[in-house]
């Protein structure tokens, strides 16, 4: 039975390199993404304000647990 990949697995496949060769280059080697639970974002809230280069993005949780991000 295969592994179940888990975020750092996943966010650091080699399909994501975009690079141009679909490798990730052998000598950097991956630095692993900062992982957040949506709970700690949201703070219990449904919808939290992010400030990302100048601009407001609303993300928002709805009622099936999906998130949405929007500008």
């Amino acid at each position: 039975m295969p592994a179940t990949p888990n975020a750092f697995t996943v966010l650091s496949h080699p399909s994501l390199d975009h690079s141009g060769g679909g490798r990730a280059a052998a000598e950097a080697a991956p630095r692993p993404a900062a992982l957040f639970e949506s709970t700690e974002l949201l703070k219990g809230s449904k919808i939290v304000g992010i400030m990302h280069n100048g601009s407001l993005y609303r993300l928002q949780a709805t009622k099936l647990g999906k998130l949405i991000l929007t500008k």
